[in-house]
């Protein structure tokens, strides 16, 4: 199945900003961040389709998938 990924802030460090992923059936976000390499605590904020997601959540074929860093403010 076909995964669209969006990096936003941080997570984009020599990374591209979007890109689409090859991912077996029943594969999950955590799937995804672990083929990614990227830190795990990094991942604070994760929407799937524009719906706030899980690491645990499943994808599914032209999902689109976003992962935010921990966002800070004052």
């Amino acid at each position: 199945m076909n995964i669209t990924v969006k990096l936003f802030a941080t997570l984009r460090n020599g990374r591209d900003k979007i890109m689409t992923i090859q991912m077996p059936e029943g594969s999950t976000v955590s799937d995804i961040v672990t083929h990614m390499a990227l830190p795990r605590e990094e991942v604070a904020i994760i929407m799937i389709n524009s719906r706030g997601a899980e690491l645990t959540t499943e994808l599914h074929d032209t999902d689109i998938l976003a992962l935010f860093p921990p966002v800070g403010g004052g």
